[in-house]
């Protein structure tokens, strides 16, 4: 009879009255309890609206600021001639790495103004600063001037032909032959010196200014504003023919011919510059660039007034001019914050004249609250350990390891080893940099094809490696801008061509990004 009686001791009805009796809680506890949970809830609620009203509330803000665009549709949408072209470039997701990464990198491509690259920006700029400030006149048979290693050439041609301007470019003998060969298309003449130091007189940009000032026999300089009136912001170069013979000897930059010496006095013009601050008894009109306004005399004799129409020799001086600068800081980065609503995490760029990096980052640190600006540098130049140490060096530069006098890479239109004033503008506002090997980039441009069929040159691909690198480190979500410089037609002869890249030893391995994104 024990079974029956442990069976019915089973039964729910004598069950839940003692489960009920072990559970049971002390009133009071219950009730502190269901209140806490209740009041944690509410809270956690609250702060989250709060945040998301916060945030909206920033984003707003930061949209109001963003300029309105500079086209707006209409019936007629005529762009001013092939000038009304430059600039307002898209800005891309680049998939296969954000995708990969969990982020959004994204590239503009400069690539698609009309000369082909970012310096279109510059070349136009330069050029209409320079018109702004009484220094150049189109149609006159003046010549720009500029030594460069092919992008700045090329822009400069296309946009100083469309202006009205000869072109003559000083360019190291070691660039892709298909750069020489575009500008020779444009009509401009070509010099090609050897890589030399810059300390060297025969050093491409030396050599440009050179063959500025030797164009005409007569020098107009124009000083910088009070402010800038130290060494930091060097003076502009621009000669003038002195008589009705040279006038007619240099209206054809297929006929000039470089005088042998050339003089630095000045005599009396109707255009005149203001001698330095120091010695001046009246401040000199400043234009916008930063430059003394050149100043016209309307009591000037009938000969004179001709003298100031006669061709003059510019020398463009893309690393030092402030018209670099400006072109970027009013131009990529306000057109950069407007495509992004100023929802942005870092910019990264590569540094040559600096103009870009310094331009467009300060604007964008000035405008998107903490935003990065990240420097991609390729092998041999000094300006990674100088942002990063402040040390202006780079390992190949060691006695023995040299192999040509300028930063010894295959990468081109980037790195430098000096501080250019352009540079300079923005050192303090570089947040990092990253030092990009010849076979990591030569590997993201292969990369690129294969995934996303996009074939860009080599400042373009050090941009995305260190972009790829950037999002490692800022986390998913992160979203990162860079500059995709120009195509890569522009580099067939040396950065994509096998043989090239074999002959001087530079491996060919598109795996390597497929690692760098997995590891």
């Amino acid at each position: 009879m024990a079974w029956p009686a442990f069976l019915s001791s089973l039964a729910p009805s004598s069950l839940f009255p003692r489960l009920q009796g072990w559970f049971t809680l002390p009133r009071r506890l219950t009730r502190d309890l269901v209140l806490g949970l209740l009041l944690g809830i509410s809270l956690s609620l609250s702060s989250t609206s709060a945040a998301l009203l916060l945030q909206q509330y920033k984003r707003k803000k930061a949209i109001q600021r963003i300029p309105p665009r500079p086209i707006e549709l209409r019936a007629e949408e005529i762009g001013n001639g092939m000038i009304g072209l430059i600039g307002n470039t898209p800005l891309i997701r680049i998939n296969s790495l954000s995708d990969a990464l969990g982020v959004e990198i994204m590239g503009k491509c400069e690539f698609l103004n009309p000369g082909g690259s970012v310096k279109d920006r510059v070349a136009l700029r330069i050029i209409e600063d320079a018109e702004a400030d009484g220094l150049l006149h189109p149609h006159t048979g003046s010549v720009l001037f500029e030594g460069t290693v092919g992008s700045t050439g090329i822009s400069l041609a296309t946009v100083g032909r469309a202006k009205g301007y000869e072109c003559c470019i000083i360019m190291p003998d070691d660039v892709a032959i298909e750069k020489v060969q575009v500008l020779e298309k444009l009509g401009a003449r070509v010099e090609r010196v050897r890589p030399a130091s810059y300390v060297d007189e025969k050093q491409f940009v030396n050599m440009a200014r050179k063959r500025a000032h030797e164009f005409g026999r007569k020098e107009l300089v124009s000083h910088c504003s009070a402010e800038d009136s130290d060494e930091t912001q060097p003076d502009l170069l621009v000669t003038i023919s002195q008589t009705p013979a040279d006038s007619s000897r240099n209206s054809s930059i297929t006929d000039f011919s470089f005088p042998s010496s050339s003089t630095s006095t000045r005599p009396a013009t109707p255009l005149e510059t203001s001698p330095h601050p120091s010695r001046s008894p009246s401040p000199p009109p400043v234009s916008r660039s930063g430059r003394t306004r050149v100043r016209f005399n309307p009591s000037a004799s009938a000969s004179a007034i001709a003298a100031a129409q006669r061709p003059r020799g510019f020398f463009c001086d893309q690393f030092e001019n402030q018209s670099n600068f400006d072109a970027h800081y009013h131009g990529t980065g306000p057109e950069i914050l407007r495509q992004t609503s100023g929802n942005l995490d870092a910019f990264v760029s590569g540094a040559g004249t600096g103009g870009t990096i310094s331009g467009t980052g300060k604007y964008l640190k000035e405008h998107v609250r903490g935003v990065k600006v990240v420097m991609s540098d390729p092998e041999g130049s000094g300006l990674y350990n100088k942002v990063k140490y402040n040390v202006m060096y780079d390992s190949k530069e060691s006695e023995g390891k040299k192999r040509r006098h300028q930063v010894d890479t295959v990468v081109e239109g980037i790195g430098i080893n000096r501080i250019t004033h352009n540079f300079a503008q923005g050192l303090d506002i570089i947040d990092d940099a990253y030092r990009i090997t010849d076979v990591e980039a030569v590997a993201m441009s292969r990369y690129l094809v294969t995934h996303n069929g996009l074939y860009l040159g080599s400042s373009s691909a050090c941009n995305l490696v260190a972009s790829v690198r950037l999002a490692k480190k800022l986390g998913k979500g992160a979203r990162i801008v860079t500059i995709l410089c120009d195509s890569g037609s522009r580099h067939q002869s040396k950065f994509w061509s096998d043989d090239y890249l074999a002959k001087n030893g530079i491996e060919i391995t598109p795996s390597l990004i497929d690692d760098m994104l997995a590891s």
